[in-house]
């Protein structure tokens, strides 16, 4: 660091992305991409808008809100949208917590939490998962504080239902609970019904796992029109044409195609069942998720080695080098093609340890 970096800063330690390699071609399944392509209306639709660069977005989104409340069911003013479901959570830390209420979330989940905490001065607390890694909801009662759960949670998969997020709601209805929902369109179930019901729920999601739109950066929350209200003050006080142009414009496409989507994210579950079966046969150890991806631990192989060894042979997976989850790696579905690579590899790792 420099010597004018602020003092404020000292202690930050900033969240790690994905490795994104450029030495060879990789079968990439390190980072939760889709690895079906847009539609094709979202790419004309792109091309389209790009037209229009020399003119600032609508800095209210309002065709894609519109868009996005018949796809949904709610109005629009029930809705922000955001450059990616990132920018959403950090706005959701500034509006919601201070040092009088505490950030909370679980000790391993969405590496960004404790992140976005940090930078923002906010004091936060974690709840440890339970020894199987599933979150406790009861311990999410009365917590005094802002609650962040990642459903289906990363990096485990594992997905609370309705009636458990419900609960947590009523639990905590002195604060705002944030339900980051990045990975729900894969077979959890969204808490947005529950929002007509609570006025402390936000509900945040992602064009970036099932519409295939990593590269666009959209996300979006939708929640009581008064918190809404809150986070379009932090977000004018930001940047108020944080979506730009032709991630709009993609946007909407890929919300008049929906259909094509839920089909993919069907094909990504089959995909996921699949490959969960083909590594149990090889002696792997997984959690039950219910999001694109697999985490998954080998009794005779540790996670490094079975992350380095995979990645010699062309194959990224992540691995996250925190105390409870070493041994895991978090595998991204892919294509069954990519899958039955991933296999034929960890047969071929496996092998060699023999």
């Amino acid at each position: 660091m420099s010597r004018f970096f602020s003092e404020k800063y000292a202690d930050l330690e900033p969240y790690v992305p994905g490795e994104q390699p450029q030495d060879q071609e990789y079968i990439k399944l390190n980072t939760n991409e889709n690895p079906f392509p847009p539609h094709p209306a979202v790419v004309e639709a792109v091309q389209n808008e790009s037209r229009r660069l020399h003119l600032y977005s609508d800095p209210e989104c309002r065709d894609l809100r519109r868009a996005l409340a018949k796809r949904t069911g709610l109005r629009e003013e029930q809705l922000i949208m955001t450059n990616g479901s990132d920018e959403i959570l950090n706005f959701a830390f500034m509006a919601f917590c201070d040092r009088h209420t505490p950030a909370v979330f679980a000790d391993i989940t969405y590496g960004f939490y404790p992140v976005f905490a940090q930078i923002n001065g906010v004091p936060y607390r974690e709840i440890p998962l339970k020894e199987d890694l599933r979150l406790e909801p009861k311990a999410f009662y009365q917590t005094a504080g802002t609650v962040f759960i990642a459903n289906p949670n990363a990096p485990t998969g594992y997905a609370l239902t309705r009636e458990e997020i419900q609960g947590i709601l009523e639990e905590n209805s002195y604060n705002a609970v944030i339900i980051d929902e990045a990975y729900v369109d894969f077979g959890a179930e969204s808490a947005i019904p529950l929002i007509r019901e609570y006025d402390n729920l936000l509900v945040v999601q992602t064009f970036s796992k099932s519409r295939s739109l990593a590269g666009g950066r959209l996300g979006f929350g939708a929640g009581n029109p008064e918190l809404i209200r809150d986070l379009e003050a932090v977000r004018y006080s930001i940047n108020p044409y944080n979506v730009n142009r032709m991630t709009s414009a993609a946007g909407i496409a890929s919300l008049e195609h929906d259909d094509y989507y839920m089909k993919n994210s069907k094909i990504i579950q089959e995909n996921r069942r699949w490959a969960g079966q083909a590594l149990k046969k090889l002696g792997f150890e997984m959690t039950d998720s219910m999001a694109n991806f697999l985490f998954v631990r080998h009794p005779k192989a540790d996670g490094e080695t079975l992350y380095r060894e995979a990645k010699k042979r062309g194959v990224l997976i992540r691995h996250f080098n925190q105390e409870r989850i070493r041994d895991y790696n978090r595998i991204t579905v892919g294509t069954r093609e990519q899958m039955e690579q991933l296999v034929r590899v960890m047969e071929e790792i496996l092998g060699g340890m023999a």
